[in-house]
């Protein structure tokens, strides 16, 4: 009993279910991404190379006599450019956002010195002698 108590406490933490929501919109996204790249930025970017080369897709793009496909390389590489900054400006917000809400406190107003409150003890204590 002791295993499935201990499993369910760590299933219910809240790093746990981030970890699985963040899994989720993060597949979601790259199906987004994937289908950006290849189906609207990849024909755009690359429709005069294919153009020039008599092809109707980008995976037919090959090393003429071999089997490597440098279309598919192309548009993975392409992806992987538009994941990294579509990346880079979601924690460029989320890193102005925190810093918006870590902005310092107002410091509290200075006091005397504490040479300033040295000084007036010695006067008080003159005074009572």
């Amino acid at each position: 009993m002791g295993i499935l108590k201990e499993f369910k406490e760590f299933a219910v933490k809240g790093n746990v279910i981030d970890l699985a929501v963040g899994v989720v919109i993060g597949g979601a996204f790259g199906k987004i991404v994937t289908s950006l790249v290849e189906d609207i930025i990849t024909p755009a970017i690359l429709t005069p190379a294919l153009k020039a080369a008599n092809l109707q897709n980008l995976s037919e793009l090959v090393v003429p006599g071999t089997a490597i496909k440098y279309g598919n390389f192309l548009s993975a590489a392409i992806s992987f450019i538009i994941v990294a900054f579509a990346l880079f400006i979601m924690i460029k917000g989320i890193n102005r956002l925190k810093r918006k809400e870590e902005a310092p406190a107002p410091e509290a107003p200075k006091g005397p010195t504490q040479e300033q409150l040295l000084a007036e003890i010695r006067d008080l204590l003159r005074k009572q002698q």
